[in-house]
């Protein structure tokens, strides 16, 4: 099997792999994985996140507070994104955005370090990984005024926005959501938007497609919600899946 599947959103430093992390991560090539983006929430998975991708040649990182972090996100938190944005195995900053449907953290604390991660992909000349649940609104607004590059991960919002996120240059990333029962939007975004503009992804461990919904994801079942894009397309699951992993290197600079 040709690995052409790129998981560009995973969190394989989850307690949910303890058992057979490595195992798991070795198997997933001769499953058509030809790459992984382990994404952060916080410091501590900034952290892990980046020793995978030391571990494992074919993993990247991305560094960032996710907002249902951002209330304990200490007051140097900036400059230790920094030190791990310096890494050449840390191509983005994330996972960060706007989670108005939890609320674990209050609102404006969500939504000032969001603005500071901005601020500093900005600085950086980096590519963000953009978390936005119930929160369009903000979020959209606050995209307009940065202009950052960058994927919307797990993409919820209307084909109306997703038009809005790719007249804005942003890539927008599907996943097991295309595959769910009453799954509207996500299949109609996925037969809408331009195929130059699409992440394949999973969030492993969470969010598995159907057949495998309630299981432990992995990314080797990005080959489920690519044949449901490809069905909606009436296209070959291949063009799907290479357009993942060509979008996703030319996003995250790398070299597969």
């Amino acid at each position: 099997m040709e690995a052409l599947i790129f998981d560009s959103h995973a969190h394989y430093d989850d307690e949910a792999f303890d058992a057979d992390r490595d195992g798991l991560l070795l198997s997933l090539h001769q499953k058509g994985v030809c790459g992984i983006l382990n994404a952060a929430t916080n410091l501590s998975t900034c952290k892990t996140s980046r020793a995978l991708a030391a571990k494992y040649p074919f993993v990247w990182a991305a560094a960032g507070i996710h907002p249902h972090d951002a209330e304990e996100a200490p007051d140097d938190y900036l400059d230790a994104l920094n030190g791990f944005l310096k890494d050449q195995r840390v191509v983005a900053v994330g996972e960060i955005g706007l989670d108005y449907h939890y609320d674990f953290s209050p609102r404006e604390a969500q939504l000032r370090v969001f603005e500071e991660q901005l601020q500093l992909a900005s600085d950086l000349s980096m590519p963000i990984i953009l978390h936005d649940r119930e929160a369009h609104g903000d979020t959209l607004a606050l995209l307009r005024k940065y202009r950052p590059k960058g994927v919307v991960h797990c993409f919820s919002g209307s084909v109306e926005m997703a038009q809005e996120v790719v007249r804005l240059g942003m890539y927008v990333g599907l996943g097991g959501a295309v595959t769910f029962k009453n799954a509207r939007h996500p299949l109609e975004v996925a037969a809408g938007i331009p195929l130059d503009r699409l992440l394949t992804e999973t969030d492993a461990p969470y969010m598995a497609p159907v057949p495998f919904r309630g299981k432990r994801c992995d990314s080797s079942h990005i080959a489920y919600s690519a044949a449901k894009i490809a069905e909606v397309r009436g296209v070959p699951v291949q063009e799907i899946l290479r357009a993942g992993q060509e979008n996703a290197m030319r996003l995250f600079d790398i070299s597969l």
